[in-house]
């Protein structure tokens, strides 16, 4: 089961103590992350993560056409809200394509967890 991990910039520290809170869960996924998120999360926890571009040079689409082709089965993007992007297009195309594609999909770190549980419990082979 693959999940992509992404954090916009004042968003890496969260996403960091994150993984590093639920680091035997995530070991479970096979991880894609865009690319400074990934290498932050690497260097901090030692996850093996596929990086893709960063977000602003393409990596959010990468992940959308991961999902588009049926190669991704939940995102974890934590979002700043307060901050204009400069390639909100692509953040708002990958979150289309998650709807598109009913990918389960957290914005925030509440939402992580319950998005991370639920497909622990896929894996696990448990029904929700």
């Amino acid at each position: 089961m693959r999940l992509a991990l992404i954090a916009h910039d004042e968003k890496k520290p969260d996403i960091i103590s994150f993984a590093r809170s639920r680091l035997d869960d995530l070991e479970r996924f096979d991880l894609i992350a865009t690319g400074t998120t990934g290498k932050r999360l690497r260097e901090a926890t030692g996850l093996d993560i596929e990086r893709k571009q960063s977000g602003p040079l393409g990596g959010d689409m990468q992940i959308g056409a991961e999902i588009a082709d049926e190669n991704c089965d939940g995102v974890v993007f934590l979002r700043d809200p307060l901050t204009a992007q400069p390639h909100e297009p692509d953040i708002t195309a990958l979150l289309r394509i998650c709807d598109v594609h009913e990918i389960p999909l957290a914005t925030n770190l509440a939402s992580a967890d319950a998005v991370l549980d639920e497909l622990v419990r896929a894996l696990d082979g448990e029904s929700s």
